[in-house]
């Protein structure tokens, strides 16, 4: 079913809508693809039209709140197993192709403010950040129902995007005013295209991506998160509401519970894609967080590795009465992993529709739900 984007946020606000909502967010991995291929899948298999997957009608808004840098990327090589490049933020990188979909950092531009101040420009406003003309044809895709997205950088991420793990983690405690000097500037730009994108177009949905925890938790504690990132979220949402912005959400692999209440605190509503393998249980978090947020992701994608009675389990527990009646968008919680047949994929898909009472597939195609 494709949802309007009245439909969706009705739904992301515990509305029921009558129907409820079942995606897929990320679409298979590049290997997976091949896999299927030999296992008889069709085409459209595939491409994920096949399976009549639930999305909402959406457009991403024509405002720049990330890094300008007026560099293009280089290939330095390319190989079946990977490629090396130089990025647009001017760093080495290498792609693993067997199990990865976005370049590895190999070397950062930041380690102190001179280093900061050489590029700060690269996040500093100007009017041609903004697409008018574009906006102007997004203004009409909104007036038809679709659902209109605004990006922000992290308030974690893009700063590792600068620095690196290690070193941004040493920074906040080391050279603290260097990370307060960098989130402060991209949230006056960030701040000010939110304006002019909302004086155009009205905003739906803010979308924060941090990447920002793994199994043992996430690479910073609540401290870090209410001193220096909690400041730049409240301050980003602040500006989005005013512009008509009614959902937040972060995607954030990996266990976040330790700073949710942290992030909740500053307006964050919506936590995915909620990773079991991570600990992160949409059940238990639903029952301690109650209508506080919503949930997208969820489903074990490792399950569907296993037998037809695991993937019955899963989808048994996470699709069970209190988690239906609206606040969950059922989806795996990231990429179809590499190693899940066909013919497994097909029974998740066709018996977590028999579970919530969804119509015979019609295959009207598929978008993905990652925002």
């Amino acid at each position: 079913m494709i949802w309007t984007k009245e439909q969706y946020i009705a739904h992301c606000q515990y509305q029921f809508t009558g129907r409820e909502m079942f995606c897929e967010l990320f679409g298979p991995l590049h290997v997976l693809e091949e896999e299927w291929r030999r296992q008889g899948a069709s085409e459209k298999e595939i491409a994920m039209t096949a399976f009549d997957w639930d999305y909402v009608l959406k457009t991403h808004l024509a405002g720049n709140t990330g890094a300008v840098t007026c560099r293009k990327e280089i290939i330095l090589s390319d190989t079946p197993e990977e490629t090396l490049l130089i990025d647009e933020k001017g760093r080495k990188s290498r792609l693993c192709k067997q199990s990865a979909t976005i370049p590895l950092p190999l070397e950062f531009p930041v380690e102190t403010m001179d280093d900061w101040l050489k590029i700060k420009h690269w996040y500093t406003f100007s009017e041609d950040r903004i697409d008018r003309e574009k906006l102007l044809e997004q203004k009409k895709l909104r007036d038809k129902g679709y659902l209109t997205l605004l990006g922000v950088p992290g308030g974690f991420d893009e700063c590792r995007e600068l620095m690196g793990e290690e070193n941004l983690c040493i920074a906040y405690y080391e050279e603290p005013e260097l990370i307060e000097d960098i989130l402060s500037t991209i949230a006056d730009t960030a701040c000010k295209v939110i304006e002019r994108v909302g004086d155009i177009v009205p905003i739906d949905n803010l979308i924060i991506h941090e990447d920002m925890a793994g199994k043992a938790g996430p690479l910073v504690g609540p401290k870090q998160v209410r001193e220096f990132i909690a400041p730049y979220y409240k301050k980003v949402w602040d500006a989005a509401k005013a512009q008509g912005a009614v959902l937040f959400s972060q995607d954030s692999d990996g266990n976040m519970e330790a700073v949710m209440d942290e992030f909740i605190a500053c307006g964050l509503q919506c936590f995915y894609p909620c990773e079991p393998a991570a600990g992160m249980d949409m059940v238990k978090l639903k029952a301690k967080y109650g209508k506080k947020i919503y949930f997208k992701g969820g489903i074990d994608k490792h399950v569907l590795r296993g037998s037809k009675e695991d993937i019955r389990r899963e989808l048994e527990y996470k699709m069970s009465a209190p988690m239906l009646g609206g606040g969950t968008i059922f989806a795996l919680d990231h990429r179809i992993p590499n190693g899940v047949s066909i013919d497994n994929y097909r029974y998740y898909v066709t018996l977590g529709r028999e579970m919530l009472g969804l119509p015979p597939i019609s295959g009207e195609g598929w978008e993905r739900m990652a925002f």
